[in-house]
């Protein structure tokens, strides 16, 4: 953790420059199918993962973890399955029961169809989401997140359940000794790479 006394300025230099190479490293990142599917089998088998009622997806775009490849088995597996779209800055939550529901979006982003999201019933709370699956540019062991900057993800699990497992996705190129961690940020409780199962320090600090 960052002590209080460093300036947010400083701290975010830093963020800029593991930034930039977590994003060329993703880039390079070779057979990304292949190697994300490793990342997903290594979720699916997670304790938390198995006994979890309703799991928050995101739906994978440019270098991303992908997860597409994953979403039509666990959307017909017995879980509630939910994913994210964007309003105004915010993420908002859409239970997923067909792939069909998916359009592309913005930015080439699939995402739930305007005419489905509006249902009432297709809307969920974060409160009710037991593991909450999380991209992210760089993590560290300890489970230390950056992500894009926008601070969409960072606003979401500020809102999380203390008990909901929040597991970060990502390459083993994505990891990092240590990424700088301010108060407001959010640590996972587990990173999964293609190659391991990080133990995070978890918590809403």
């Amino acid at each position: 953790m960052v002590p209080p006394s460093t300036p947010h300025q400083e701290v975010g230099r830093d963020k800029q420059s593991i930034r930039a190479v977590a994003r060329a490293a993703r880039t390079a990142q070779l057979d990304k199918e292949r190697v994300s599917k490793h990342i997903i089998d290594r979720v699916f088998g997670l304790p938390d993962y198995q006994s979890a009622g309703c799991v928050l997806w995101y739906v994978d775009v440019r270098t991303e973890a992908r997860t597409r490849h994953a979403l039509p088995d666990a959307v017909a597996s017995e879980k509630k399955i939910v994913v994210p779209y964007c309003v105004d800055g915010e993420l908002e939550l859409f239970l997923l029961e067909s792939m069909d529901e998916l359009t592309e979006g913005m930015y080439g982003i699939l995402e739930p169809s305007p005419s489905a999201r509006d249902a009432a019933e297709k809307k969920v709370s974060v409160e009710d989401v037991d593991v909450i699956l999380v991209p992210g540019l760089a993590f560290d062991p300890m489970g230390g997140r950056i992500g894009h900057g926008k601070g969409y993800y960072d606003k979401l699990l500020t809102r999380a359940r203390s008990d909901c497992s929040l597991i970060g996705l990502a390459y083993e190129c994505q990891m990092f000794e240590e990424i700088p961690m301010l108060r407001h940020d959010v640590s996972m409780d587990k990173v999964v790479t293609e190659s391991n199962v990080y133990d995070g320090r978890g918590g809403r600090s």
